[in-house]
């Protein structure tokens, strides 16, 4: 029998961390899950740090591949996986017992919800409560405010082409997620704190995100021509609200200037989000 929640976690040299958060999923209070570890070519100790728990509990198994990157990892597990629901974990986060419990509880309660999360906190190299902005569509666009850590619906992953492999330097989990989202699906946070992500100190990878801001922003722009054209054309295409050709000429006027306007909450967004979600594959 297929279990409800499949648990993927990729590592990359981060065995010395992956021990607490597979004993962190080993604590989850609902019980009926699997956890695919998925080690990306790592020259570590992952194998066999992850051997161990696959010894231990048969809900554990592991795939080897190359290296070829987080989001490449996350698809291979997501792929081999069996169950109704996915959590993608980082092989250095830490789950609380409940966590799983209060997801799978709110969509069996609420079907039509697309997304669960929860509040957080940091620990390692910063601690305390993670302040993260409440989710709303239009905001979410230019900024993302879900942690990787969420948990959806495989037939809704299947939708969608999975996370970019292409984007290697970082933002792949908001651009998954712009994939996954529509502008009016029900996303839920629990109100409580069940994630601890882990701030390490900052490496090259981490470096390289704000460094390739530009890019990363238009390559979010290339991937998601469709939500960010609505809102481009959103003054041309909604015209009719105005009864005055004055009005019309200003409206025009705003949607020329938009890609500029775009452009700067984007990078804006990403800057922040270069703050907030630290990209953690080591190197």
């Amino acid at each position: 029998m297929n279990p409800t929640l499949s648990i993927i976690v990729p590592c990359y040299n981060q065995a010395v961390f992956l021990s607490e958060t597979l004993d962190s999923i080993l604590k989850q209070t609902f019980r009926d899950w699997e956890c695919i570890i998925v080690n990306d070519g790592s020259p570590d100790n992952t194998s066999q740090v992850a051997g161990r728990y696959v010894e231990l509990d048969s809900r554990f198994s592991l795939i080897e591949t190359e290296n070829r990157g987080v989001s490449a990892a996350r698809n291979t597990g997501i792929r081999a996986s069996h169950g109704e629901f996915i959590l993608p974990l980082d092989g250095d986060d830490l789950i609380m017992p409940d966590y799983a419990r209060l997801a799978i509880e709110r969509f069996r309660r609420f079907p039509e919800t697309k997304v669960v999360y929860c509040e957080a906190r940091l620990f390692g190299q910063k601690n305390g409560y993670w302040e993260l902005p409440e989710y709303q569509w239009k905001k979410f666009i230019f900024r993302n405010s879900i942690f990787n850590p969420c948990i959806f619906r495989r037939s809704d992953y299947d939708k969608t082409s999975g996370y970019n492999e292409d984007m290697r330097v970082g933002l792949e989990d908001w651009d998954f997620l712009l994939s996954l989202i529509n502008k009016d699906d029900v996303v839920y946070r629990i109100p409580k704190v069940l994630l601890q992500y882990r701030i390490k100190q900052v490496s090259k990878s981490v470096s390289e995100v704000p460094a390739n801001r530009d890019a990363l922003t238009w390559q979010i722009i290339n991937n998601h021509p469709d939500i960010y054209r609505d809102f481009l054309f959103d003054s041309i295409t909604h015209n009719e609200r105005y009864n005055s050709t004055e009005k019309l000429e200003r409206s025009i006027g705003h949607a020329v200037t938009k890609p500029v306007r775009l452009l700067r909450k984007l990078i804006h967004g990403i800057k922040s989000f270069a703050a907030d979600f630290k990209y953690k594959r080591s190197i």
